[in-house]
């Protein structure tokens, strides 16, 4: 299944972001669930969250992945939501 994480990060937490960025990105690709991912950009197109596509089992391994997450570790983000996702198009 297709799982869509979607993430908002704490305002003014830019720099948590950045920090953490390479632990992130390592996990996206050591993990091999990713499908799809990329960064949400405010009104002066700094990252202020992100869409990740998921291809898992369940819902429950896909919140396991996303708790594991680097960023998440490093409290970056305000909001999470993971919702089931069909593609149709791409």
């Amino acid at each position: 299944m297709r799982v869509a994480l979607i993430v908002k990060d704490k305002p003014g937490s830019l720099q948590i972001r950045m920090d953490n960025r390479p632990a992130h990105l390592a996990y996206l690709e050591e993990t091999g669930v990713v499908e799809q991912a990329g960064p949400f950009l405010d009104a002066n197109g700094q990252m202020c969250g992100s869409l990740i596509v998921l291809s898992v089992d369940s819902i429950a391994n896909a919140a396991k992945w996303a708790e594991n997450d680097p960023y998440a570790k490093a409290g970056l983000f305000e909001s999470v939501d993971l919702q089931e996702w069909k593609r149709v198009i791409g």
